[in-house]
């Protein structure tokens, strides 16, 4: 198991966790996380485009002009799609974009975004954002740069986590998560990934292994 540091309030180092090998150092499929991510993406599409079919354009129920005698070809409709504001000829129509992921492909898909994050050291946990029942974006942000100074950081919370939730929120270089919501698009996006302490907790299931804790 590799370890890294938990930085308190201060930024001072106030223990360690481990960071389990079956999450944290499994080998990284691209292809997987290729399919994972663009399955996420097309499930966000909206699929609600639509262009009109030449019965669907309003006008065009009399014939233009006569069949026979004009040397023009026959027209029966000036909403044909020859015709300027006539219909569209296989125009989108509304779908749904979702592809069906197994669960454990998203699983894999995430332990090896994880992963890579974790061999590069860009995985950071921390105690608490802010001390105390009050938000603060400003002491907030001050503990966020004593773990990383990047523009695109994910922070991962717990899903009880209010305090440092309301404090972060409003932060345009941090992207937040609960624990639960963790997925593979949003760690490859980021720059660095932050849990707290009690979300890292809260996402393996099971309270990390510390080591040297200050109590």
């Amino acid at each position: 198991m590799s370890s890294v540091d938990v930085i308190n309030i201060e930024g001072n180092k106030a223990g360690s966790v481990e960071l389990p090998d079956s999450v944290f150092d499994v080998q990284a499929n691209i292809p997987l996380m290729h399919q994972v991510v663009v399955a996420q993406l097309a499930a966000a599409r909206q699929g609600t485009h639509k262009a009109k079919t030449r019965g669907e354009v309003a006008g065009g129920g009399k014939k233009p002009y006569k069949q026979k005698g004009t040397g023009r070809a026959r027209q029966g409709s000036i909403r044909a799609p020859q015709f300027t504001g006539g219909g569209v000829v296989h125009g989108p129509v509304p779908r749904d974009y979702s592809q069906r992921t197994p669960k454990k492909m998203k699983a894999a898909a995430l332990r090896g975004a994880l992963s890579d994050r974790a061999r590069e050291g860009r995985v950071h946990v921390v105690e608490a954002f802010v001390s105390g029942d009050k938000p603060s974006t400003k002491a907030a942000i001050a503990t966020l740069r004593k773990a990383t100074e990047s523009t695109k950081v994910l922070v991962v919370l717990s899903s009880a986590d209010e305090i440092n939730w309301l404090s972060l929120r409003n932060e345009a270089t941090v992207h937040l998560l609960e624990a639960g919501q963790l997925n593979t698009y949003d760690v490859l996006v980021a720059d660095e990934v932050v849990f707290t302490k009690e979300a890292l907790d809260e996402f393996l299931g099971t309270p990390a292994t510390a080591e040297g804790e200050n109590k």
